[in-house]
């Protein structure tokens, strides 16, 4: 039979690691306040693990007249702090220590001057420092300010509350209900018991734990004490040594801080209102390869084209999400309009066609093709490979052209984003926007080096070309003879003998042949060349998409995922910092 293994716990420092990643991801994006408390989490704990871990720092909090001061002095064995009733007197944190060797690094980062150590026979608190802090609804700011920083950072905290304020707002909202995941490292008493009737104590611990429960604190220890009586004391001084012998109290203090702090990072980058279906997007890079093989057979404008096109999509965006996969196409098409891809790919098959006739024609009339402009010259395209590649005379996109290319990008933005929480979405839209200025310089550097050498000559064409005068040097050769026979008749000299072709002289049979046999290799030497503008403007239609493509991919898509990656990496990284 199998049995199941358990999940293994996170350990602290994968915890913290993966809250500092988390920082360093959020920085920028998410609520300023809640990165910087999260970093100072991760600070605060590099500190705390280089310092004493043999000593356990436990700091005793509550409100005036709740009687602290006295559990201090009663825990400490003599009176070391001053007690008062009904106003504080307790204005600064000081420190009782047990063994305190090796304690002054810990009690200067938690700047605690006054300190006392405790003379005792037993090692049972060995490495306990104890604390009393001023009263937290002290009329004095510094007073509150004082324990809210030490609060902060101590590694066990005891709640001193008495029966008149135990049900106080002002400690629960302020301090208790946020220190939820602070279980492990919190201690309640409910001291001054004795003021109460047995069965009114009872009604009091009862609703205190209603009220703990309320706070999601349901399993914190509660305590009834009675310094007067020394009811519950030594109840908590058992609890202390527990505490303090087992030497962990300021690693779940760590624990419960990054936890915290995660649970704050987690609500400031909307990661507990992602909709259904983000793990299942997460996932779906290992899932794409084969979805854009199918998508990129739509990207030709042929089905053989789009085949041959589509091979190489599926190998191009396997690192893309299937939703971003699906924002290849339209977004090249709208880029491609834009950069006047159109235009260029029937500029090709005009100057094939062109330069075919000026290459293959009669040189009768072939020189009256160059008077005419070269289609790809005048957008300034066709360069040989390698050359610097000028700006383009390519007509710039139109409005409507603009407004789709805008559009195509908000739209890559929006698909990406559609599972994802505020501020994540917005970063992932304005991250498909982050390199729009770029757009169209280098859409048209792409067009440019893309139909760098595109004028290359086919071969047949100097084999034809060299027919060609060969035929036109055989019909001048026939003009001369015909020429010269004309000019004996005319001189009344001696004819002499022509060799004849049937019935036809020799030169006009080579006169007209070689014309008739020109015009003929023209005309088919055109019919050829259109068939090969149309191969080539096929081709270059199939190079400009690659190259519109590898322009979307890096100034759109691959920003845009950059940022859905970065998101979905904080979600996994809360994940692992909340434990």
């Amino acid at each position: 039979m199998r049995t199941m293994r358990r999940p293994r716990a996170v350990s602290l420092d994968d915890r913290l690691g993966a809250l500092a990643e988390a920082v360093e991801l959020a920085e920028g994006r998410l609520d300023a306040a809640a990165v910087a408390r999260a970093r100072a989490v991760v600070e605060r704990a590099g500190v705390r693990r280089g310092l004493s871990v043999d000593h356990t720092v436990v700091a005793l909090a509550g409100a005036t007249g709740s009687g602290k001061s006295s559990l201090f002095n009663a825990l400490a064995g003599t009176s070391l702090s001053p007690v008062g009733v009904t106003r504080p007197t307790t204005s600064t944190a000081q420190a009782a220590m047990w063994d305190p060797e090796g304690s002054a690094g810990l009690l200067d980062w938690l700047n605690v001057p006054r300190r006392h150590e405790v003379d005792t026979e037993t090692d049972a608190l060995s490495g306990l420092v104890l604390l009393d802090l001023p009263d937290h609804d002290s009329i004095e700011l510094a007073h509150r300010l004082e324990v809210d920083r030490l609060v902060a950072v101590v590694d066990l905290l005891v709640w001193v509350l008495d029966p008149q304020k135990y049900a106080d707002a002002a400690v629960h909202e302020r301090y208790l209900r946020r220190l939820r995941r602070h279980q492990d490292v919190m201690v309640i008493v409910l001291n001054q018991a004795d003021r109460l009737s047995p069965p009114a104590a009872d009604r009091c611990l009862s609703d205190l734990r209603r009220l703990l429960e309320e706070d999601g604190l349901s399993g914190v220890p509660v305590i009834a004490t009675s310094v007067t009586t020394g009811a519950g004391v030594d109840e908590l001084r058992t609890t202390l040594t527990k505490r303090v012998a087992d030497r962990r109290a300021w690693a779940s203090r760590l624990a419960a801080d990054v936890g915290t702090a995660a649970d704050a990072l987690a609500t400031a980058g909307g990661a507990d209102r992602t909709p259904a279906g983000t793990e299942a997007d997460r996932t779906e890079l290992d899932r794409t390869g084969a979805e854009a093989g199918r998508t990129g057979t739509e990207a030709g404008r042929t089905e053989a084209e789009a085949g041959r096109t589509g091979t190489e999509a599926g190998r191009s965006e396997a690192d893309l999400s299937k939703k971003l996969v699906g924002q290849v196409r339209p977004l090249t098409v709208a880029l491609a309009e834009a950069a006047g891809v159109p235009v260029v790919v029937a500029a090709v098959a005009k100057a094939h066609r062109h330069r075919a006739v000026a290459a293959t024609g009669w040189p009768v009339t072939r020189w009256l093709r160059r008077l005419r402009p070269d289609p790809l010259r005048r957008l300034r395209l066709g360069g040989p490979p390698g050359e610097r590649t000028p700006l383009t005379s390519i007509p710039r996109a139109d409005t409507v052209q603009r407004s789709r290319m805008d559009l195509a990008v908000r739209d890559a933005g929006a698909a990406a984003s559609a599972a994802l929480a505020e501020p994540w979405a917005t970063a992932v839209r304005h991250s498909a926007r982050s390199r729009s200025d770029e757009l169209a310089d280098r859409l048209d550097r792409a067009v440019a080096t893309t139909t760098a050498g595109a004028g290359r000559r086919p071969r047949w064409w100097r084999a034809v070309g060299v027919l060609q005068w060969l035929l036109f040097a055989a019909m001048l050769a026939g003009a001369l003879w015909l020429a010269g026979l004309f000019f004996l008749d005319y001189l009344r000299l001696p004819e002499l003998p022509t060799p004849t072709v049937g019935r036809l002289p020799l030169p006009t049979a080579v006169l007209a042949g070689s014309a008739l046999a020109g015009l003929l290799v023209a005309l088919l030497s055109r019919l050829a060349a259109a068939l090969g503008a149309r191969r080539r403007a096929r081709k270059t239609r199939r190079a400009l998409t690659r190259a519109i493509e590898t322009v979307a991919r890096e100034l759109v898509l691959t920003p845009t995922q950059a940022e859905l990656t970065r998101a979905h990496r904080f979600t996994d990284l809360l994940t692992t910092a909340r434990g």
